[in-house]
């Protein structure tokens, strides 16, 4: 494993450290370390990292058809999650890095980082239960 792997996946530990803890301040507070110190580049790996956590290691490789009923309904953080999760399972990174891009110019970025690691605990705590 690479220095900038570790990196990730220490970064997003402590994003789901406190998403857990459900300090959506420090989950912010994460994401802005990572920022700092690796730009937004820094921060959609750790998004990345995040989407690879909630699908697992039994996730479909490519053409994966995720349902998300009522989803245009959702606000455009939920929206976001969703999209940003199909393109991980779709490997298509050009999708994942548009969105995040999308999402950084409209403002809503910390939005959506939140409501993505909330939703990552959710999704693990449901495979335990």
């Amino acid at each position: 494993m690479t220095d900038d792997a570790e990196q990730t996946l220490d970064d997003a530990t402590a994003v789901l450290r406190s998403a857990l803890a459900g300090d959506g301040a420090g989950v912010v507070g994460a994401f802005d370390a990572v920022v700092d110190r690796s730009g937004l580049a820094g921060a959609y790996g750790v998004a990345w990292c995040l989407a690879a956590t909630m699908l697992g290691d039994d996730a479909p490789a490519g053409a994966a058809a995720l349902d998300f009923p009522g989803i245009d309904q959702a606000d455009y953080d939920t929206r976001w999650v969703a999209r940003f999760v199909s393109a991980y399972a779709n490997d298509d990174a050009d999708t994942g890095e548009a969105l995040f891009g999308a999402a950084a110019a409209d403002g809503l970025l910390p939005d959506c980082l939140l409501t993505l690691a909330g939703s990552t605990i959710a999704t693990l705590r449901s495979r335990e239960g």
